[in-house]
């Protein structure tokens, strides 16, 4: 890294920005000035608006979060928006991360960039292997992209672009949006509204499917690690430990319990459960990091739970 640093965070004012923002007030370092940015900031699906951030706060290193996302529902709904929305958001900011000579760039992808059709654990060597899920191929297809494109970047100009790959984030900050949300930040709100009205939890699906939980202060450490000394070009899921995953249904049952929530819980089972699964293996990670330490689950989700209910006015809904 040079010796003065200048890092602008892409989505910073979201879940995982805003985690990176608490973490760096707790372990600051002199030659490093962030900068988060929004989309009220800038307009990162337009070029020139993209170009003109950049030569305000003049980068050094870039941390790419921003994206257009969303939960299973609306993805199954705006595939092309997710996709297109999506190309053009990064290739503006790789483009221009190169074109000023930003000496490196962390992009966020997500473990559904994966094939549908895979043997379990993924890893980093099988993102390519074939189609993902068809519920959000646009958004998959898109954030692959960025592995492809880092790659051409570094072989036709040297760049130092990377990604990481997180598996499913929750925290503070999250979108608590019942439609738009993911399945914890989703599962709270619907908690919340279910005990103040004294009514049964009703989650949608089965409860079934398996997924890996990351709290966002855990993600947080681990990207700017990544920024500061993770080297290579090829991407690094960022994930706890397989024997970690849980169902869904489990992870209803600690927000419950985290809320003290006692009336019925039902699983609807007339609705889709998504993809079933999508193992990662944290191996990669763990030859470099063997001794990081995850949050306990429970204890991140009654951390999160106590910070919706805390700022329920104000959170994403």
């Amino acid at each position: 890294m040079s010796s003065n640093k200048v890092i602008l965070v892409t989505g910073g004012t979201g879940l995982v920005g805003r985690a990176i923002h608490r973490v760096i007030q707790e372990e600051k370092k002199p030659d490093e000035t962030w900068i988060f940015i929004s989309s009220k900031d800038a307009d990162l699906m337009n070029k020139d608006q993209t170009k003109g951030l950049f030569r305000r706060y003049k980068p050094t290193h870039v941390i790419h979060l921003a994206a257009m996302v969303g939960g299973l529902f609306r993805n199954l709904k705006y595939n092309l928006d997710f996709l297109r929305n999506n190309i053009l958001i990064n290739d503006n900011i790789l483009h221009t991360c190169f074109e000023t000579g930003v000496e490196k760039v962390v992009s966020c992808l997500s473990t559904c960039i994966f094939p549908d059709k895979t043997t379990y654990p993924i890893d980093e060597t099988m993102i390519h292997n074939g189609p993902p899920h068809p519920s959000n191929f646009g958004y998959s297809y898109a954030k692959r992209m960025i592995d492809i494109q880092n790659h051409a970047y570094n072989i036709q100009h040297g760049c130092k672009f990377t990604a990481v790959i997180p598996t499913n984030v929750f925290g503070p900050h999250d979108n608590f949006n019942l439609e738009d949300g993911h399945v914890l930040p989703g599962l709270i709100h619907k908690t919340f509204l279910a005990k103040m009205k004294q009514e049964p939890l009703i989650v949608w699906g089965t409860g079934n499917p398996l997924r890996q939980f990351i709290y966002s202060y855990d993600l947080a450490r681990l990207i700017i690690w990544v920024l500061r000394e993770y080297e290579e070009v090829e991407p690094i899921i960022l994930s706890v430990d397989e024997e970690d995953e849980i169902s869904i249904k489990s992870a209803a049952m600690m927000v419950a319990e985290a809320f003290n929530f006692t009336d019925e819980i039902v699983f609807d089972s007339t609705k889709s459960d998504g993809q079933y699964k999508k193992t990662a293996s944290n191996a990669k990670l763990r030859r470099y990091l063997p001794d990081f330490q995850f949050t306990d689950i429970r204890t991140a989700i009654s951390e999160t739970v106590e910070w919706f209910i805390a700022n329920y006015d104000q959170a994403r809904k």
